[in-house]
């Protein structure tokens, strides 16, 4: 088949939604990979701990582990739980458990909450993928009220720090962390100011605990910088 024709393609149709949104409004919907996808089994007896895995990217990897063999917890607003029950609904659907924790990662309490009920359901912690995130997008910079700029960062760098500062001690060498960086990391939009900043920072973030982690612990740490999808 031609690669060029394999998903839908613009021109989309014109479409809005109140943050923070939901997958079941999009035209056309998102492709996770519910057929397009084949796993082969490379996370068999592993356990994954995702942050923002109720839409976007986040299900995505989650129901991409699930058909490896992982099981996964997960967590998501509470105002998503319809989306977080699709991804349940993915999730068993590839023969795997999962587990949705409705809250917020801005608070540590929380972080340590989502790895200790992880602990507590599986027995084990392997993999964390931090991806979770709020952006926002400005046409000036006067525009943007201080505490979108706080909540930005709270989410996407503090949420991040959290987990992964929860999540450390309960791993066993060999396991991964995962960050969401971003290509506005690079090549930052002006619209997307304070959001780029967070971005920026969990690829600094990423370099530092990765050696930190390695020597600690064993444990891998790694950014991946997706585009726009």
């Amino acid at each position: 088949m031609d690669p060029r024709e394999r998903f839908p393609k613009p021109p989309f149709p014109k479409q809005q939604q109140a943050p923070p949104g939901s997958s079941r409004e999009l035209k056309p919907p998102a492709d996770y990979g519910e057929t397009t996808y084949t796993g082969h089994g490379r996370l068999e007896g592993r356990v994954a701990l995702i942050s923002g895995a109720d839409s976007g990217i986040g299900r995505a990897v989650a129901l991409c582990y699930a058909k490896e063999g992982a099981e996964i917890l997960f967590a998501h607003l509470k105002e998503e739980k319809e989306d977080a029950d699709e991804t349940i609904r993915l999730v068993e659907g590839a023969s795997r458990h999962a587990v949705a924790i409705p809250g917020d990662i801005r608070r540590r309490e929380f972080c340590q909450k989502l790895v200790d009920q992880t602990i507590s359901h599986f027995g084990r912690l392997d993999i964390l993928v931090n991806n979770a995130a709020y952006q926002r997008t400005y046409e000036k910079l006067g525009d943007i009220p201080e505490e979108e700029f706080d909540a930005t960062f709270r989410t996407n760098v503090y949420g991040t720090f959290f987990l992964t500062q929860a999540a450390l001690p309960r791993m066993q060498p060999g396991g991964v962390v995962i960050n969401t960086c971003s290509i506005e990391t690079f090549t930052p939009e002006p619209s997307l100011a304070p959001y780029a900043a967070t971005k920026a920072a969990l690829a600094s973030l990423t370099k530092s605990t990765a050696k930190l982690a390695m020597e600690e612990k064993g444990v891998r740490v790694n950014g991946v910088a997706p585009g726009p999808v």
